[in-house]
């Protein structure tokens, strides 16, 4: 079964009043603000990097406040442990018996932040919560229900006082973005309105969690032709091919990169996805799989250099896809 052409234009609707919503918090970054409500309709979680000030925390406080579900903020610090993070299970005297005590990690959306100053040892306590939406505690799992999201924002490494995230953490990411620096009409409106000590505090919630449940099943009934999902495979090992790449596109990866290709295109009303969906999403989808040798600094390749050459050695299905 496929969305119908009525079903992606509600989607679109829908998506663009959420979008609309967030902006009133996040000036001037209507991309970024697409990228992580995609993430959310493809339950997938999404990982923040950039310096300091510049509004990860505010784009995920907009996100939460958009969405009527629970939402929580972890700050994330070098003597964090996991317990704080998943719960615990404590024993209680009158009743004789172990309770569990959840963490702040069962709400609708969770707010990860600097996430790479805490210690592998907390950071690795989001993994199965991540891959699998359960915390087990004690041998005992526990579902943090849907829709379940992790906002997770990092510093750049290169400031003091970071842990890197390893490779199996990061591949858990459906994205990774950055906020960036206003432009400067954004950066003038923002100062005439310093009255205002928290934009996201003006975002009202425009959608239950029932709604977000909904859309995701529409998402994932978007159609996808043979050539896209082969355009994606194509790309994955080719991306394995590439000079000054050590590790390359991963199963998981592929599957990250059709779901939010289909979120994607319903968001742009379309009822199929076509291959500008995955050039468009290519950089937020691979930056943060692609692991380069230690020769690709010398050689001044980054991975937006590996992508972009990546895009240009795979040619893309010429044929029109999805009518």
């Amino acid at each position: 079964m496929t969305i119908s052409q009525e079903q992606a234009e509600w989607f679109k609707s829908t998506f663009d009043q959420l979008t609309d919503n967030m902006e009133r918090a996040v000036l001037g970054k209507r991309h970024v603000v697409r990228l992580a409500l995609t993430c959310l309709l493809s339950e997938g979680h999404v990982l923040l990097e950039d310096f300091p000030g510049t509004g990860k925390t505010m784009l995920a406080r907009a996100l939460a406040n958009t969405v009527q579900g629970s939402h929580a903020r972890v700050q994330f610090t070098p003597d964090l442990l996991p317990s704080d993070v998943t719960g615990v299970t404590v024993y209680d005297q009158h009743k004789g018996t172990f309770e569990f005590h959840p963490g702040p990690i069962f709400h609708t959306i969770v707010l990860a932040d600097e996430i790479n100053r805490a210690s592998p040892k907390t950071q690795s306590a989001l993994l199965e919560v991540m891959e699998e939406g359960r915390v087990t505690v004690d041998g005992v799992a526990h579902p943090v229900g849907k829709p379940f999201l992790v906002i997770a924002t990092q510093n750049p490494i290169e400031q003091a006082g970071t842990y890197r995230l390893p490779e199996a953490q990061l591949d858990r990411f459906l994205m990774k973005t950055s906020v960036g620096y206003p432009d400067r009409q954004a950066t003038v409106e923002l100062l005439n309105n310093a009255a205002v000590r928290d934009r996201a505090a003006l975002v009202q919630p425009v959608i239950t969690a029932a709604t977000i449940a909904q859309m995701s099943g529409l998402a994932d009934d978007v159609y996808v032709d043979p050539a896209v999902v082969g355009y994606v495979a194509e790309l994955a090992e080719e991306s394995r091919r590439q000079p000054h790449v050590k590790l390359g596109l991963s199963p998981r990866g592929c599957l990250a990169f059709v779901r939010v290709a289909k979120t994607w295109a319903a968001a742009d009303g379309r009822d199929h996805v076509v291959p500008d969906d995955i050039k468009d999403l290519a950089e937020p989808v691979l930056s943060h799989r692609l692991l380069l040798d230690a020769e690709a600094q010398f050689s001044g390749v980054d991975v937006q250099t590996v992508i972009s050459r990546l895009l240009d050695a795979v040619a893309p299905p010429t044929d029109r896809v999805g009518a």
